[in-house]
This record gives C-alpha cells, structure tokens and sequence, in this order.
C-alpha cells in the first residue's frame, strides 16, 4: 500500500515553518508561507528518489529549502534552514489505518509499503506508530524510480516471496493505480479503512 494519503497524512506545517523562520529572524505571514510551502512540494515530489541515503538525502533537503526559502522571500543559508525545513514535517495516522492494517495481518495478508518518498520514509512510519506493521518498505529513493514505474512494486513482491497474481496494492491517486497495474497487481482504491470489508474480511 501507498503511504502519504493511504495510510498516513501531514499535518499542517505552516505555524511551524512560521515559527522557525522567526527564530532566524524572518517574519513571514501565514499566506507566505503557505505558497512558499507549495511551491516546495511541487519541486520535491518529482524528485523524492534522488534522497537515497544520508548525503543524498542532506543535499535534496537543501535544495528544496532553497526553493522555499526563495518562494518566501526569506534571505536565510539553505543549508542552515534545511534541518529546521524538515523538523517541521510531521505525519499522523489516517482515522482507523491502524485497525484496518491489524485486521488484514491477523487474516493472513502480508503487508508491504511501496510510496514515492526518500529514504526517510521508515523513520517517520515508525514515528507514526506503524513501525511494526510492514514486512518491508520500498521507497522511490530505494527502486531508484518513481510510481507509476513498476519497478519499485516488483521489489516488494520480491521481498515478500508473493507472486504479482495474488497480490493487491492500495493507494489514493493514478501514479498507485496505473504502477500496480503495470505491475501486475490488483488495484484497490483509498480509503484503506474498508479495504477489510471489500475483500471479505469482516471479523
């Protein structure tokens, strides 16, 4: 299953990034920094792959604070502002993942999470509270590709030893659709609440 919009979402970062740019002396009103935060997000998602690892992830985190910070209007050193950028990004749970991922376990179903995110991804999945829900976690950073491509869905098969026929994979956009599709894979649409009820899982 996908991960940002399937299983967790994003809780509003703006106050935070208003307060940290206070911190480095910039007072930026609230529709500032929300276009600023958008135009982020725009350069980030096509791009998620490239933060493989540590150094890799270090200098997306820059790049795209850079981008914020410029959106903003916001003369501060990317590579200083980056740490804070990204300390203001937390992700909670979607209402009833966690049950509806408990009851899918507990009827025989092996779970993996194939999202287009950078390598950061597992640490804020655990922070979420689902640290121990997935057999594995494939990332876009990880594949060295993004949905739709079908690589990073092959990977997860692969990890879970399942064949592509018996698999199904869930998400909330056409990216999720049309990669599981090109995979091989069922496709089942959010929200994964009633994903135990549309496959008969009903305790």
């Amino acid at each position: 299953m996908d991960a940002f919009g399937t299983a967790v979402e994003l809780l509003d970062p703006v106050p935070r990034l208003r307060v940290a740019l206070a911190r480095h002396g910039v007072e930026a009103g609230e529709q500032t920094v929300t276009r600023a935060f958008r135009a982020e997000v725009v350069h980030y998602l096509p791009r998620s792959h490239l933060g493989r690892d540590s150094p890799s992830l270090t200098a997306l985190r820059v790049e795209c604070a850079g981008v914020f910070l410029r959106e903003a209007g916001a003369p501060l050193d990317p590579a200083a502002f980056a740490p804070h950028f990204a300390a203001s990004l937390e992700f909670r749970l979607l209402p009833g993942v966690a049950d509806a991922l408990d009851r899918l376990r507990d009827a025989g179903l092996r779970l993996a999470c194939v999202s287009n995110w950078d390598c950061s991804l597992v640490g804020y999945l655990e922070r979420a509270g689902l640290g121990d829900r997935f057999e594995t976690v494939v990332t876009s950073a990880e594949a060295g590709v993004a949905k739709p491509d079908p690589r990073p869905f092959r990977l997860a098969l692969e990890r879970l030893g399942v064949e592509r026929a018996q698999a199904v994979h869930v998400g909330d956009d056409e990216n999720d659709r049309l990669g599981a599709l090109a995979a091989g894979l069922a496709f089942e649409p959010a929200p994964l609440v009633t994903l135990p009820a549309r496959l008969g899982l009903e305790r």
